[in-house]
């Protein structure tokens, strides 16, 4: 089955992730799935959340997530949320999702009482968005604690695992990885992966809208998203180990 975009059944969308992308924030990134756009920051706070404060935890720091999609990411302009009065159900999962797949990835125990503030903005939609911002906020977080060792307000970086995502889907009988908006609105299967670089997973989120689907059909689907992971991973570990600013699948 041919993909509107021509991909194979096993290719991620073209993936590039920008990093220091955003002047004040201690970790920022641009990470672009196709045309999923996402700015994610990374923004430390030097207290506990309250809920740990109230609960007098000692000697133990949190990661938590916004995320949000500004009025012209889709192809009609979106109300935004605050002026609704009340953040939707959707925006609350998604949040919740990327909030404990970065938890996976940090000892909270080093982050000495510190909060870091992750938020994913999406300012183009095309399907993923959930996962694209995992995989870039991934790297925020990263220069965040970076940020937090080099001016000592940390004694030892704190992130032991990577963390990245990406979605799966059956279209038409065919499964896919990496689905665009086009391919999930239509897909009879819809899952979404997250994993750690040592390939434990933290999420798998799977929905059949029509016919249930079967165990083949799932270990076909984990395989595809299992190896568009690793891809992802790669990327990640390459950026951090030489540094770079910007990076995408396929640079040699």
């Amino acid at each position: 089955m041919a993909r509107e975009d021509g991909r194979g059944l096993d290719e991620l969308r073209p993936v590039t992730i920008k990093r220091h992308y955003i002047k004040h924030a201690e970790g920022s990134v641009l990470v672009a799935t196709g045309d999923t756009h996402i700015i994610c920051t990374a923004s430390v706070i030097d207290q506990q959340p309250r809920f740990m404060r109230d609960q007098r935890i000692k000697n133990k720091g949190w990661v938590t997530a916004e995320y949000s999609m500004l009025p012209r990411s889709t192809s009609q302009r979106m109300q935004r949320e605050v002026t609704r009065g009340s953040v939707g159900g959707r925006t609350q999962e998604i949040q919740r999702l990327i909030g404990r797949s970065l938890r996976a990835a940090i000892d909270l125990g080093a982050l000495e009482e510190k909060t870091i503030w992750v938020d994913c903005d999406v300012i183009q939609a095309d399907g993923g968005t959930r996962t694209a911002s995992i995989t870039g906020a991934f790297i925020a977080l990263w220069d965040a604690c970076q940020e937090l060792v080099k001016s000592k307000r940390i004694e030892s970086f704190p992130i032991i695992d990577n963390i990245a995502a990406t979605s799966v889907g059956l279209v038409k009988g065919e499964p896919m990885l990496d689905l665009c908006y086009s391919e999930d609105s239509t897909a009879d299967v819809d899952m979404n992966i997250v994993m750690t670089g040592s390939g434990k997973f933290i999420e798998i989120q799977g929905t059949a809208e029509e016919k249930p689907f079967s165990r083949e059909d799932y270990d076909q689907m984990l395989d595809l998203a299992v190896g568009g992971i690793q891809q992802l991973i790669r990327l990640q570990n390459r950026m951090m180990l030489e540094n770079l600013d910007e990076a995408r699948i396929g640079d040699a």
